[in-house]
């Protein structure tokens, strides 16, 4: 009797549906989000023709404490990696934190704020300087006061324009600064623009990805369009707080 009356529900449509989805209800479901995409397959959806390749593993060292912070717009190694950097504007895009969660790319803001969507993302993010015009010419304490007054611990400072002076990097080693980081290349609407050497990426190379004179809202695009070109050059993305 107990099989008759199953097949006569499974005839009738009756049967339990095996979707937890449906069984969850309309009103339930609408809860519910499935992922967009699958993490085997989120290269393709940013357009790459290959995942990109793993950076080297660097363990963590201790940094070396210098009388004043270096400046550098590069990193001096073999491994063929480039680092990818951005500022305040950043987390005005969401699709730019979409795709560093998604694709696990180390990239780290310099901004003045928390960024939390894209620190959750994965982004490290580190000092910029305040926006209240740019440091060099200031007395001591008041570029110590700007660099110093952040709201997260970090190492690294990036300043306004490019600008600095030695007393920019007096302040920057009190406030705990082991590098002062620019850039030696810098994305354009129509492609990279470099500051000085070889106009093609090298390995070691810090790249900006700014808004370039368009809405902050094309980074995302902006950077999938960048690590197809970074592909192209056999190289990858690091993580820019292992070399530094």
């Amino acid at each position: 009797m107990c099989a008759v009356l199953a097949t006569a529900a499974l005839l009738t449509g009756c049967a339990q549906s095996v979707d937890p989805i449906e069984r969850l209800g309309k009103k339930a479901a609408e809860g519910v989000h499935r992922p967009v995409v699958r993490a085997d397959r989120a290269y393709r959806h940013w357009g790459l023709p290959a995942p990109l390749a793993t950076a080297p593993h660097h363990p963590m060292t201790a940094r070396t404490t210098t009388p004043l912070p270096p400046v550098v717009d590069r990193v001096p190694t073999t491994d063929r990696v480039v680092f990818l950097t951005y500022d305040d504007g950043a987390g005005q895009d969401p699709r730019l934190a979409t795709l560093i969660r998604e694709l696990h790319l180390p990239v780290t803001v310099f901004a003045t704020a928390h960024q939390t969507a894209l620190r959750k993302a994965g982004a490290t993010v580190e000092r910029r300087a305040p926006r209240r015009g740019t440091l060099p010419g200031l007395p001591y304490p008041r570029q110590r006061t700007a660099i110093c007054d952040h709201p997260t611990p970090s190492h690294l400072l990036r300043p306004r324009q490019r600008a600095y002076d030695r007393t920019t990097l007096r302040a920057a080693a009190h406030c705990g600064i082991t590098a002062v980081v620019l850039w030696r290349a810098t994305v354009t609407p129509t492609g990279l623009a470099y500051t000085r050497g070889t106009h093609t990426l090298l390995p070691g190379d810090i790249v900006r990805v700014g808004p370039a004179r368009g809405p902050a809202t094309a980074l995302g695009e902006r950077t999938a369009r960048l690590l197809r070109r970074v592909q192209e050059r056999g190289l990858t993305v690091g993580h820019l707080e292992d070399y530094l």
